[in-house]
């Protein structure tokens, strides 16, 4: 008798799954309403800019929110445009899931360098070499101060942060940068109570070699603190000025 009652439920139960995905899958797939958003963010953990509920809060502001809707309403060139001009999001990619939601994959913007000017204008430039403004959360780079405009913050400042970034000694070591009235370059470093001058915009590897060099085989024997500067203006020659 168990046994007997046992299949009967399974049948009923196989009868009930049968009946629920023929529901299922004669459903156009423009009748299926978008259950969810599923949103991924890169770069979340050095650089969290912008989060889900704000993403979401977003497109429901601009009034394109695909939750609720059906398939078939929702654009998704539409969502990544919208997504795409905000000003921390560099690239965006929403697509449909098997689940009836939409996906969204978002590349937060970097920022290389951080720019407060004696103009009174503070902003980052990217790792793209654009202007991107100050999020609510600060982020860890190198600060650049001074005189200091866009057009140079997005080439000889951007092309100075370039070389930082992709040498992690240097790019540790450089907490600011200052630029005076004459364009030259000054950096402070992190470790060291000196003024490191490099002078015009340029030749960054050959004088950061030579900075190397220096670090190696002077300030290592000498002390770290026996100078208040050093310059690398010139090539094949280190100056400098006693504290």
């Amino acid at each position: 008798m168990i046994k007997k009652l046992f299949i009967f439920l399974l049948l009923v139960l196989l009868l009930v799954y049968l009946v629920a995905a023929m529901t299922i899958f004669n459903s156009k797939p423009s009748e299926v309403v978008c259950k969810d958003v599923d949103v991924v963010l890169k770069d979340t953990m050095n650089f969290g800019f912008i989060n889900k509920k704000e993403l979401i809060g977003l497109l429901k502001q601009k009034g394109i929110s695909p939750i609720g809707k059906t398939m078939n309403e929702i654009n998704t060139d539409t969502l990544e445009r919208v997504l795409e001009k905000q000003p921390f999001i560099e690239e965006a990619n929403c697509y449909r899931t098997p689940g009836n939601e939409i996906g969204i994959t978002v590349k937060q913007r970097v920022p290389l360098l951080r720019v407060m000017a004696n103009s009174g204008e503070n902003y980052y430039v990217d790792t793209k070499g654009h202007i991107m403004p100050v999020p609510n959360k600060a982020s860890h780079v190198a600060v650049a101060t001074g005189f200091i405009d866009k057009k140079f913050a997005q080439k000889e400042l951007y092309e100075l942060g370039e070389y930082l970034h992709t040498h992690p000694l240097w790019d540790a070591q450089v907490e600011q940068i200052n630029i005076t009235a004459n364009r030259e370059i000054e950096l402070v470093p992190r470790v060291g109570e000196q003024i490191i001058f490099l002078g015009k915009p340029g030749a960054y590897d050959r004088k950061f070699k030579r900075l190397k060099f220096f670090y190696e085989n002077g300030l290592n024997k000498v002390g770290w603190n026996k100078y208040s500067r050093i310059s690398l203006e010139f090539d094949n020659q280190i100056i400098c000025t006693k504290r």
